[in-house]
């Protein structure tokens, strides 16, 4: 006698589904695009895991980063299903024996997904790392109401800095930078990842401001230097300074993080505005704890946001490269069902 569980339908995407999902939301923004995550579909639910081979032993060795980057990619995921009609039941850390398994979704069908979550997938492909200076932002409160009420179901506190934090900043971020300038391990890794311009990883060198150009932003990760170039030389940067603050600093805190990240940039770009995530001042617990001192929520800082409004030329800038699906997704045989 076949048990009665059996005569239960699975409803869950297809694998062409699943591997267009996959496609799209791989745009998604992972520190130093190292895109740190492998997935696992066995036809009723989809495993996310992290790539270890990815650490950034130097500058992330505890893998806060690596986390925070899978975050964004399992939001980025979920978004892409819902546009698709998936509505998807998420479990975060589902075993604790293996810590590299961060989330698992199952699925159900949707019928009607809300029109916020349709405009934040079809935002996706339009989003880019603006590293360049940005003009102050229009619109930016009814933006930041928005970005708050997202991130707020991840339990993620969003904190927008005073002008007057700007300088402070400034200097924690060249102290950042100082630290790490003779860190022989951190500069053979950055050099790695930034302006080597793989075809499907890293930081092309056509994402990297020039030094002329990295002088207008004062608050950002040193990078390898590219050729001088001069765009956007005649503005200095009045980019908003956002603050992403988790209650604690657990594995499953990073996670949401990356999550609200996600969700944030993608209202970011929904609403036309330009951005820039930078983890390097948290890094470094010094530089982190000049950022607490600047916020009103009492959490961990963990993710500073530039926001503002790019030129007309951050439409024409490439994407930077991604991987192919065939590289991250795994597929599985069909989970056995027990009869009796």
């Amino acid at each position: 006698m076949m048990d009665s569980t059996a005569h239960v339908a699975i409803s869950a995407p297809d694998l062409p589904t699943v591997r267009l999902a996959l496609q799209r939301a791989g745009r998604a923004p992972s520190i130093h695009n190292t895109q740190p995550w492998r997935w696992e579909f066995d036809g009723t639910s989809l495993c996310l895991y992290r790539d270890n081979d990815r650490l950034l032993t130097a500058a992330d060795p505890t893998g806060r980063q690596l986390v925070i980057s899978c975050g964004a990619m399992l939001h980025h995921v979920r978004t892409v299903l819902a546009a698709g009609r998936w509505r998807t039941d998420l479990e975060r850390v589902p075993d604790p024996g293996r810590p590299d398994l961060l989330a698992r979704l199952t699925f159900r069908r949707w019928a009607d997904p809300p029109e916020g979550i349709m405009a934040r997938a079809a935002a996706i492909e339009a989003r880019r790392t603006d590293r360049l200076p940005l003009a102050a932002p229009p619109g930016f409160e009814e933006v930041v109401r928005s970005a708050r009420m997202l991130a707020s179901p991840h339990e993620i506190e969003l904190d927008v800095l005073d002008d007057r934090a700007r300088p402070l900043l400034a200097e924690a971020s060249r102290e950042a930078g100082a630290k790490r300038r003779y860190d022989v391990d951190y500069q053979a890794e950055l050099h790695w990842w930034t302006g080597h311009s793989p075809d499907r990883e890293g930081i092309p060198r056509t994402a990297l401001p020039s030094g002329a150009e990295a002088v207008h932003v004062p608050v950002a990760r040193t990078f390898p230097t590219p050729p001088h170039s001069q765009r956007r030389g005649d503005i200095d940067d009045h980019a908003k300074l956002v603050v992403l603050s988790s209650a604690g600093n657990s594995l499953t805190d990073w996670l949401h993080v990356g999550e609200a990240l996600s969700a944030v940039l993608l209202e970011c770009t929904r609403a036309g505005l330009a951005t820039c995530a930078l983890t390097h001042i948290t890094e470094l617990a010094g530089a982190r704890r000049s950022l607490e001192g600047l916020t009103v929520c009492d959490g961990v800082p963990q993710v500073l946001l530039r926001v503002g409004a790019a030129p007309a030329d951050l439409t024409s800038a490439p994407p930077t490269p991604r991987r192919p699906v065939g590289e991250i997704l795994t597929v599985l045989p069909p989970m056995a069902r027990d009869m009796d």
